[in-house]
C-alpha cells in the first residue's frame, strides 16, 4: 500500500477560493477515479496557505492507472483548466510514502 501525498500552496488569502473550485468542479471526477481522500485539508497553523490531500493505494501501478483514468477525463480537465485560470496556485509537492507492512487499508 502507498500513500500519495499532494501538498500545494496558494497565493495569500486564495486557499478557500481553490478549495470552493475544487469542490464546485474537481471533487466528483477525482472521487470518480480514486475514491475518497485519507485526508483533504488545509494548514492553520504553520506553512499557511497550503492545503494537503492524502490518497491511498494498492501499489503503484494501481496509483498509475486511476490517475491516467482521471487525467483522461474531460470533466476533470475541465477542472483543470478552471484552475489554471484561476491563478491560485503557486507550487506543488509530491510525495509518496510506502506504508509499513501491518498498516491495512
Amino acid at each position: 500500500m502507498i500513500y500519495d501525498i499532494r501538498t500545494y500552496m496558494c497565493r495569500p488569502g486564495t486557499v478557500p477560493l481553490q478549495l470552493k473550485l475544487y469542490a464546485d468542479h474537481g471533487m466528483t471526477p477525482q472521487k470518480r477515479h480514486l475514491g475518497e481522500p485519507v485526508v483533504y485539508g488545509h494548514v492553520e497553523v504553520g506553512k499557511i496557505n497550503t492545503y494537503t490531500h492524502i490518497w491511498v493505494y494498492d501499489s503503484q501501478a494501481d496509483r498509475e492507472t486511476k490517475r491516467a483514468a482521471m487525467m483522461a477525463d474531460p470533466d476533470w480537465q475541465a477542472f483543470m483548466q478552471k484552475s489554471r485560470e484561476a491563478g491560485h496556485l503557486l507550487t506543488q509537492e509530491n510525495q509518496i510514502l510506502v506504508a509499513a507492512p501491518w498498516m491495512k487499508k
